[in-house]
């Protein structure tokens, strides 16, 4: 068996061994050993905005002739490499750290290093040649460069974020469309109340929904605003001002994005209140994808001894003990992906509030947690879309039958009959199984055509003001 050869790297902490073949040096060494926390790498949109910033940051440093061209387009090409998918497997460093960043952004600088240093004709390890600080790093710092590359990663992600639910609200308006002739019992603290077409409930969660997608794009906005340039503490220490001026635009050339440099670099490195405002968002999003879920589950409920009012698609089999249940497996699993969301949003609020004078240093928390909720928030509103909603199917006759049984149509005879009269009626159907029809024809209230136009459960439906455009 072939062993392992090391080279040997030194910090300000002393020497440690680093594989011969690793493109990482003595800096995610240290990281890996220090924080074996989630056991999940960076994510690869990371690892991607890390990369494009550096290549911005080495063209602009070229042009300003703060770098060697040599040196320069070295970086560029192995920035261009990682960019393109490869060295994937040399950022071993966990996503969740100390060091508000640092070991991250070293990371890419240590690789983008002594990858140019063999592009140059180099061997690994030969800092003389590229060094991750002075030369990767130049004009930069983790605490500009980090949350920068957490900002460009985040829009990465919210985008098919945005697109699924769009794609969910216009398949929840398909269906308001199609179920709008189906009269179903309304319920208001799950007690029968007045009716209400399936198509209107249908209409109303594709109303929040479509909320959900203008809350979340007005959120990337947030985003947007980099503090590249500002260096250590927003001051731009160590950074040309040539490089301050040029390189969120060099960024967003690259990356494609609207993006802008903060108004302030102190302001726009000490507070993450943006984060704050983009979780609130996948938040709220998340809570209204649970309500609308726990009410497919509901309505749905049985299919026999619930209210079987809808059929989900039948996706997998429910039971390891009872033959043919099926459950609602995909409004059950966004009900969990909520629960992640709104926990998460919890610790990305501490993560915000928690940063101390000039530099928050608890990006990698909230990073981590920020990703997860965009990312599950997506492939549940997906999944909810595709596996369920556009297969949902109504039962229109046990919407009638439970329509015909209720006691709240009794409300469409107040202005008829009066409250208390209603009332009396609503009782005796409840308590005898009688419906309220039959029960008001028999007491002869109001004349028989009066009575059967207000109990009309269509008619109950209609909203005044869609009455009178028909009669107009």
């Amino acid at each position: 068996m072939e062993t392992e050869t090391f080279r040997m790297e030194r910090d300000i902490v002393g020497e440690m061994a680093v594989p011969e073949g690793a493109y990482y040096g003595v800096h995610t060494a240290r990281a890996v050993e220090n924080f074996p926390i989630t056991g999940q790498r960076m994510r690869p949109e990371m690892i991607y905005s890390l990369a494009l910033i550096k290549k911005a940051a080495a063209r602009v440093n070229r042009d300003a002739g703060v770098l060697p061209p040599r040196i320069a387009d070295a970086i560029i090409k192995a920035a261009d490499e990682v960019m393109a998918g490869k060295l994937l497997d040399q950022f071993p460093v966990d996503s969740v750290q100390g060091g508000a960043g640092t070991s991250a952004n070293m990371n890419m600088n240590e690789v983008l290093a002594n990858r140019a240093i063999e592009l140059l004709g180099g061997q690994k390890g030969d800092y003389s040649i590229v060094h991750p600080n002075d030369h990767v790093n130049c004009a930069q710092s983790t605490n500009d460069v980090y949350p920068s590359a957490g900002k460009l990663a985040a829009l990465t992600l919210m985008k098919p974020l945005s697109g699924a639910l769009v794609a969910f609200e216009s398949a929840l308006e398909e269906k308001a469309l199609r179920f709008d002739p189906v009269v179903k019992v309304g319920r208001t603290q799950l007690q029968d109340a007045v009716p209400i077409r399936l198509g209107q409930e249908f209409r109303a969660y594709a109303a929040v929904v479509g909320r959900d997608a203008r809350r979340v794009q007005a959120a990337e906005g947030e985003l947007r605003v980099l503090n590249l340039g500002g260096t250590a503490i927003g001051t731009g220490v160590n950074a040309s001002a040539a490089y301050i001026d040029r390189i969120v635009g060099e960024v967003a050339h690259l990356s494609g994005e609207r993006l802008r440099p903060a108004e302030d670099l102190i302001d726009g490195t000490q507070n993450l209140d943006g984060y704050t405002v983009v979780s609130g968002a996948l938040k709220t999003a998340a809570v209204n994808l649970s309500k609308i879920a726990s009410d497919l589950r509901l309505m749905s409920s049985g299919p026999l001894a619930g209210l079987g009012e809808i059929a989900l698609p039948a996706r997998q089999n429910g039971s390891s003990i009872m033959p043919g249940k099926v459950n609602p497996v995909i409004p059950e699993v966004v009900n969990q992906i909520a629960f992640l969301v709104i926990g998460n949003d919890a610790t990305i609020t501490l993560a915000v509030e928690h940063g101390q004078l000039e530099l928050n240093a608890f990006e990698p928390i909230l990073f981590h947690r920020l990703f997860e909720s965009i990312a599950s928030l997506t492939a549940g509103v997906r999944a909810l879309t595709a596996y369920c909603v556009k297969g949902i199917r109504a039962n229109e006759a046990r919407c009638g039958k439970l329509v015909q049984a209720s006691a709240g149509v009794a409300a469409a005879l107040c202005p008829v009959v009066g409250y208390a009269r209603a009332s009396v009626l609503a009782k005796e159907a409840v308590a005898t199984g009688t419906s309220v029809e039959t029960l008001a024809l028999r007491d002869g209230l109001a004349p028989a055509s009066v009575l059967r136009e207000a109990l009309d459960p269509y008619r109950m439906t209609v909203p005044p003001s869609a009455a009178k455009e028909a009669i107009l």
